[in-house]
């Protein structure tokens, strides 16, 4: 069997990113850039205010004593001076309106007194209070942005400042997702004797869109080589298929017996983990393919150690892996067998540290340890973390920040 990082490298190396495609910017949202953002413009493009008040010559107010400046003029945003401020002299300005010649300041309205036709100022200000520089924020040729950022708010906001109405992306990835088993009833349809509800396509599904892909629903196929066989063609339409149950050795576990009648090429089968050991992955007309586990907490463990890194690198993401941290075990975490094991655990901020607890038991068919968990804690073969011990956790969900 296969290390975890053994079949991962052997995943990744035949995984290659998709396509570029461009959309409208408030389309781009969580999308991965696909090319490099030179900035063309300078923000901002003129020397303006940054507060309601009046435009000075800080010089004048280094004079001495309460001084008497003869207001000009006014300068509202969206308009350009129409005279310079001379010595004695303010002008009203607004915020993010351009500063005339001759002023270097700006004082806040609540910090004069008005005098008639004039205001009257009663402490001196530096040259550059309130006033924002000519190209503070971007400068043209700056590079603002780079190819396998993702795009969040600030971006698009960054974006529509450069004047970009569009940007490319890379295109999301086609996920066919696939269930397998007679035991399976499909959503809205009550179990029958002998069988149980299909979890593994809908938590796939959604795994699959919070990693950034398109899921298309193939369904789920009886344990009959034909019925595998016609759903598994669908992958002409995606670019990545993934199957869930049929990967073991059992009578009925078909799914790889299927792939290779379609003429896939496997690359490995098995993966020395708890849960999960049965996986398969494999390519069918250059397109990649895993097959999963059948338990539900097998199939999800299974995804965020192979299929979500696979994803993240079509997509051109920078980074692939969930975060790693070290926590310190607040039980005993026993992990026993020889295989590595991914066990699910809670984090809460204790001190300085983060303390790792088991969401309770363990089984590869308990998806509440999946709901409970905050992260994967992951501990080699026939070990137990004792408590108070280290133990490293892949994190799967945002924490609460350590109060130190």
């Amino acid at each position: 069997m296969l290390t975890v990082e053994q079949a991962l490298e052997q995943i990744l190396s035949r995984v290659h990113v998709l396509p570029a495609e461009r959309v409208a910017l408030l389309e781009s949202l969580d999308r991965v850039l696909a090319e490099p953002i030179v900035s063309t413009r300078e923000i901002p493009p003129w020397p303006n205010s940054s507060m309601d008040g009046y435009a000075v010559r800080s010089a004048d107010t280094h004079l001495g004593g309460p001084l008497r400046l003869v207001v000009i003029g006014r300068v509202p945003a969206g308009s350009m001076p129409e005279q310079p401020v001379g010595p004695g002299q303010a002008a009203r300005i607004f915020t993010g309106a351009p500063m005339p010649d001759g002023a270097d300041a700006v004082i806040p309205q609540e910090d004069v007194e008005i005098d008639g036709t004039g205001i009257v100022v009663s402490h001196a200000v530096d040259a550059g209070a309130f006033v924002r520089p000519r190209g503070e924020d971007v400068r043209p040729g700056d590079s603002v942005l780079s190819p396998g950022q993702v795009i969040g708010p600030a971006e698009v906001g960054l974006l529509a400042t450069l004047g970009w109405p569009q940007v490319g992306v890379r295109r999301r990835p086609r996920v066919a997702i696939l269930s397998t088993g007679n035991e399976l009833a499909d959503l809205g349809h009550e179990p029958g004797p002998g069988q149980i509800p299909n979890t593994n396509t809908y938590s796939l599904m959604t795994q699959t869109r919070e990693a950034g892909g398109e899921p298309i629903n193939l369904g789920v196929a009886a344990d009959r080589l034909d019925d595998i066989e016609d759903r598994l063609r669908a992958i002409e339409h995606a670019d990545v298929l993934v199957s869930s149950a049929g990967v073991s050795v059992g009578d009925l576990d078909l799914v790889r017996a299927a792939l290779e009648k379609l003429g896939a090429e496997l690359h490995l089968w098995r993966v020395s983990m708890r849960p999960g050991k049965p996986i398969t992955f494999g390519s069918l007309h250059g397109r990649p393919l895993f097959g999963l586990p059948g338990n539900p907490v097998s199939a999800m463990v299974t995804f965020e150690l192979f299929v979500r890194p696979a994803l993240r690198k079509m997509l051109g993401h920078a980074v692939l892996d969930r975060p790693r941290i070290m926590a310190r075990a607040a039980q005993p975490i026993p992990n026993p067998g020889q295989r590595r094991g991914y066990l699910r655990v809670t984090l809460a901020p204790e001190g300085d540290q983060y303390a790792a607890r088991l969401t309770g038991e363990q089984g590869s068919a308990i998806l509440r340890s999946m709901v409970l968990a905050d992260g994967f804690a992951v501990v080699p073969g026939d070990t137990v973390i004792e408590k108070g011990e280290g133990v490293e956790v892949i994190v799967l969900k945002p924490l609460t920040p350590l109060h130190i």
